[in-house]
């Protein structure tokens, strides 16, 4: 027979369990969706990304090289090879590395933009065909530093902005 105490622990844990499903019976689940590789693609290789813009940060192209390279490494079950029989071949240029207003105010520019635009084609090998991907971002900064503060202040944003948008139009076709 159950002592009265573990009765009322049973009742207590079975109202919790059915409190629960009626609170996240009504909610909605929302799920981003998940890396998307076919599964016979199980290799990558990652080519450095030459900076092909008319002005050249010379930081850039390693950067965000070596930070795309991380991140596919990490959150992809793809394993990275140098060969040439990759199942995968990712390769890309730099082509837009520019400098603009972008804030104007009393006649004079408070702020500034840096415009970064990546050009990325992964070659499915398996496929016997290209995908081509475009990816620009804006950083804006206060007209008042110089562009190399600009650049040292935006350096890290930057690399991880716009690796994340490449890892994401390659796996996720954002």
């Amino acid at each position: 027979m159950l002592s009265l105490s573990r009765l009322a622990k049973k009742i207590n844990t079975g109202l919790l369990l059915l409190l629960a499903m009626a609170i996240f019976a009504g909610c909605k689940v929302y799920k981003f969706v998940d890396v998307a590789i076919p599964k016979d693609i199980k290799t990558i290789k990652i080519n450095f990304i030459e900076n092909k813009a008319p002005y050249i940060n010379p930081q850039l192209s390693q950067r965000v090289t070596d930070r795309l390279r991380q991140k596919i490494l990490s959150q992809t079950r793809l394993n990275q090879t140098n060969a040439d029989n990759a199942d995968w071949e990712v390769s890309g240029e730099i082509r837009d590395y520019s400098f603009s207003t972008s804030g104007i105010s009393n006649q004079q520019t408070t702020n500034s933009r840096i415009t970064v635009s990546i050009h990325i084609t992964v070659y499915d090998h398996k496929a016997g065909k290209p995908t081509e991907y475009d990816v620009s971002r804006n950083f804006e900064f206060d007209s008042k530093l110089s562009l190399q503060q600009a650049e040292a202040a935006l350096a890290d944003n930057m690399i991880r902005d716009l690796t994340d948008d490449i890892f994401n139009r390659i796996f996720s076709n954002w």
